[in-house]
């Protein structure tokens, strides 16, 4: 049975990192990158985070998406920034497909060195940390958070593929 594979967290954890990763290791894959989605709309596009915005569009084409590729088999790795209100939707809407939830999290010091990476106009800095403490405030179990500090990212896409606390 194809699995879905659903990764979160703030900017800067390595959500798309993972995510590709994690979707390259799969014979039969699709990697789904929310933030591509997001900005396929180009007349009338709003920021995600301003009134006035397309997310209602944005997560019916992905839930769509991902049900379009699971039951052709594939194995779907989605990444984006999503909310306990989107998960809730998604499982409900996906309830008969094997579905894994990971909220990616670090500590400042890995995302601010991670964040220095980046190319200079690809860099959060401090702004990274206050999307980071944002995100630890949003209430998600933690049985599907992944801290992933000390982890390489190999390490932490088999943590993800192998540890069943992330199944919903």
């Amino acid at each position: 049975m194809a699995k879905l594979y659903i990764i979160t967290g703030p900017a800067g954890v390595g959500k798309s990192t993972v995510s590709k990763k994690l979707a390259k290791k799969s014979s039969k894959s699709v990697l789904i990158e929310g933030d591509e989605i997001y900005h396929q709309v180009v007349g009338g596009y709003v920021a995600a985070w301003k009134d006035g915005n397309h997310l209602d569009v944005f997560w019916k084409v992905c839930i769509d998406m991902m049900r379009t590729y699971l039951e052709s088999g594939y194995d779907v790795v989605f990444n984006y920034i999503v909310s306990l209100d989107n998960f809730e939707d998604i499982k409900r809407k996906l309830s008969g497909f094997e579905i894994k939830f990971v909220v990616l999290m670090v500590d400042e010091d890995t995302l601010l060195s991670r964040d220095a990476l980046r190319d200079e106009d690809c860099q959060m800095k401090e702004r990274c940390v206050v999307l980071l403490n944002s995100f630890r405030s949003k209430g998600f179990d933690e049985r599907f958070v992944l801290d992933s500090s000390g982890l390489s990212v190999e390490e932490t896409v088999d943590v993800v593929e192998n540890d069943e606390r992330f199944l919903v």
